[in-house]
């Protein structure tokens, strides 16, 4: 009665999603007290817990106990799983074995059984790796159709899911991502198993950063992070939940926390097995380390990323952009531009393209693209694609010389990046709108804008663009100073008397003293520490 009693126990921890205690207690008993369901279930306690070959092992002998048992269906259950695992560690050579052996199973089967919609998953998957969505898609609803038809929680969840990816990818981003949410009806309400509802978990918040839906990655990503903490030792799926974590903290502008999730992401892709996904974070870390300037460690992210096969643009061309390789970064672009790609995957291009292209004096084709990104921007209906596609048109303005258009387009984007939370997104829109007012000749309020810009990036710890908009600054004479009466003004507010700027300007105190009074008057002030103050808050330092 003792095995019986521990198999009971193993049974028990499984359904309450105890994976380590049952994988302890299934993977220590004897053989020939399991059967194949407990076989199946050691093998979804083994992948949870990151052990492949146990997995592997494990689902090899259901297979076989189904198949002595005379069970074919459910040997072909056991062996699409099987398929899964293989497919899913690169294995796609024995992985597709197994999908053909579950095909030539199921023509010994008579009538319709929902196994024939989960041996379409494989080919499925294996179109939307190829970028061909529209079959993909015609599977996706045919699998949807099984698991509507048969009450499979697991199927529906995936060709639901599957459907709204590929309709995304087709352009119809609202349609799709309506699917999306669909799919996660079963998983929200537990319908559906642990590790198909990781993947629709996954694939979820994957498809939310693609088209920029920052605010229903956020609430996903929250979603699954519980849903993790909730089964102590899950090892699949963590790595990409780092990864979505870090994605909405840079957003959020908390880099250096963002920064923690990619480098624990890569460490749990490493442990995993699966080191080739480790190939987002670190493009991804490598955006974050080019903001805050520390360029050689970007560098070393995007080459890293290029190891997994992951191509890291366009940071890798505003990299280089910074670095002083325009000519390099241009001609990335122009490539990047000429490859075709569906809406969703263009779309991540095209704001950093602008940028490059303006910066190369390629004014024409940067508006042209900025246009195409405010097309995408209203068909997929996604705040942040809008906030960016409001950014690049007013700087395309700037460059083409129309500083008014340009600053309502600024503030429009302001305004989106915002109301995302998105601090450094909307401190740079804030530099454009101060360089619009500066050109249309308003340096009080270009100065205020470029002064509150300054001070996010300190605290943000995004030195280039600290750096940038200082310059504008202190090319800004507000209030209408001379450019005499801010030198006189920068050292009164570093501490200096009359006497010292004098000296160090070779005035007489005289002429220093009017120059204080002329700025007294222009500011409005009655003290050297108010002028000071104001100096401050204006970035003139």
């Amino acid at each position: 009665m003792g095995m019986v009693d521990d198999l009971e126990r193993a049974r028990d921890a499984y359904e309450r999603r105890e994976w380590v205690a049952a994988y302890d207690a299934l993977s220590d008993a004897d053989d020939s007290a399991l059967g194949a369901q407990d076989f199946s279930r050691l093998a979804v306690a083994a992948y949870l817990l990151g052990r492949q070959n146990d997995c592997v092992q494990a689902l090899q002998r259901a297979y076989k106990a189904h198949i002595d048992a005379g069970e074919t269906v459910s040997a072909v259950r056991a062996g699409f799983w099987l398929s899964m695992v293989l497919l899913g560690s690169g294995e796609s050579a024995v992985g597709a074995g197994w999908v053909g052996r579950c095909r030539r199973l199921l023509e010994q089967v008579r009538g319709d059984v929902v196994e024939r919609g989960y041996v379409l998953v494989p080919e499925m998957m294996r179109h939307i790796y190829a970028g061909e969505f529209e079959p993909a898609s015609k599977l996706a609803a045919q699998i949807t159709e099984y698991g509507r038809r048969f009450g499979d929680a697991d199927l529906l969840a995936q060709g639901l899911n599957a459907q709204g990816r590929t309709l995304m990818y087709a352009g119809h981003v609202p349609e799709g991502m309506s699917l999306l949410d669909e799919a996660m009806i079963g998983v929200s309400m537990g319908e559906v198993s642990p590790i198909v509802a990781g993947h629709v978990y996954c694939s979820l918040i994957e498809a939310c950063q693609e088209v920029f839906d920052y605010a229903r990655a956020a609430e996903w990503t929250a979603a699954l992070t519980r849903w993790i903490d909730e089964q102590p030792g899950l090892v699949p799926f963590t790595g990409q939940c780092a990864i979505h974590r870090g994605q909405i903290m840079g957003i959020r502008g908390a880099f250096r926390a963002a920064l923690e999730e990619f480098d624990r992401a890569v460490r749990r892709y490493l442990d995993s097995g699966t080191p080739w996904a480790a190939g987002l974070a670190l493009a991804e870390a490598g955006n974050l380390h080019r903001i805050c300037g520390d360029l050689d460690a970007a560098e070393s992210d995007y080459e890293r990323a290029t190891g997994f096969g992951y191509e890291s643009q366009p940071g890798l061309a505003l990299l280089w952009l910074a670095r002083g390789r325009t000519g390099a970064a241009t001609n990335a672009v122009h490539r990047l531009l000429a490859e075709p790609r569906d809406p969703v995957h263009r779309s991540q291009l095209l704001a950093g393209s602008v940028e490059v292209l303006l910066a190369s004096g390629e004014v024409e084709e940067a508006q042209a693209i900025a246009d195409e990104l405010a097309g995408i921007a209203e068909s997929f209906r996604c705040a942040a694609l809008s906030a960016a596609a409001h950014q690049a048109r007013a700087a395309c303005l700037l460059s083409a010389g129309d500083a008014a258009a340009a600053a309502l387009e600024a503030r429009s984007a302001i305004s989106l990046w915002r109301s995302l939370e998105a601090p450094y997104d909307a401190a740079r829109c804030q530099v454009l709108l101060g360089r619009a007012l500066q050109d249309l000749g308003d340096g009080d309020s270009a100065v205020a804008e470029l002064g509150q810009a300054r001070r996010m990036f300190q605290g943000l710890g995004a030195a280039p663009a600290e750096r940038d908009v200082l310059r504008l600054v202190q090319s800004s004479r507000p209030a209408g100073l001379t450019e005499r009466e801010v030198e006189v003004l920068r050292l009164v507010a570093s501490g200096r008397s009359n006497a010292d700027i004098a000296a160090a300007l070779v005035l007489s105190e005289k002429t220093v003293a009017r120059h204080l009074s002329n700025i007294f008057t222009k500011l409005g002030v009655a003290s050297r520490t108010a002028a000071a103050a104001f100096a401050f808050e204006n970035g003139l330092l």
